[in-house]
């Protein structure tokens, strides 16, 4: 990664999993983060900038961007909010649909449409959606459509805003340590524990392990940075391998 010195973040859900080790990784860096997050969890310190914010909530999101931006204009955004819910098209309500959308897409939306017109030319996205944006397990409706969304909408702004110079990419990690997994592995688990049902996922990836919040920071660093100064509107998959591998084995 480029030495970011006086570069400018603010990161949408940074208070924990891969949003967390991306605001660690810009502050190593030198990096000036600040953190949009409907919590403060304990992991966050002094060193990164906080504020309060239901990404569901436009004013919330707007009022995030003014607070990120108050001396210096905006370099790099991340958006790495997001929830998982379970179901297919028939076993999900309405009301939950809405609220993963929301929350997963809808919320980029906000993101970057009141952080745009507060970027230099030369600044830049990422958005962090998942590998099921593009092949999905059972029962994860909601979350795939919301995942999709922002693989269209990072092409869309891509093309958008080349003319200023903003780069506008996406992450899709597979399954990585993260305290959303955790919280599935706990769910879906049942007696083998939580650490076996996460050494169990990691086994589907052809790496055979799940992935470390830091190795997708990396990425997402990398992406932000002047090394990866020619790409816009692609797609990065950090899987392991998962979707490489067919499902058929010999």
């Amino acid at each position: 990664m480029q030495d970011p010195l006086n570069k400018n973040a603010l990161i949408f859900g940074g208070a924990s999993g891969i949003g967390w080790a991306a605001a660690q990784t810009m502050m190593e860096h030198g990096a000036k983060v600040t953190i949009a997050d409907v919590h403060r969890s304990s992991e966050c310190n002094d060193a990164a900038r906080y504020i309060d914010c239901d990404v569901c909530k436009a004013e919330q999101v707007c009022a995030a961007v003014r607070y990120a931006t108050e001396r210096d204009p905006l370099d790099w955004l991340v958006y790495s909010t997001g929830i998982q819910r379970y179901g297919s098209v028939v076993d999900t309500s309405v009301e939950e649909y809405d609220l993963v959308q929301s929350i997963n897409a809808r919320g980029a939306f906000l993101a970057c449409r009141a952080a745009i017109p507060r970027m230099p030319k030369g600044g830049a996205i990422v958005l962090v959606s998942s590998v099921q944006a593009l092949a999905c397990q059972e029962s994860v409706a909601a979350y795939a459509a919301s995942k999709g969304t922002l693989e269209a909408l990072t092409r869309a702004m891509a093309v958008d805003h080349a003319k200023d110079n903003i780069r506008v990419n996406a992450v899709l990690p597979g399954t990585v340590d993260t305290p959303m997994v955790r919280s599935s592995a706990r769910r879906f688990g049942g007696a083998d524990g939580l650490e076996q049902t996460l050494q169990q996922w990691g086994e589907s990836h052809p790496l055979g392990r799940v992935g470390h919040a830091d190795e997708i920071a990396n990425l997402i660093a990398f992406l932000l940075s002047d090394k990866a100064s020619f790409i816009t509107g692609a797609s990065y998959r950090a899987d392991g391998g998962l979707l490489a591998q067919l499902a058929v084995r010999l």
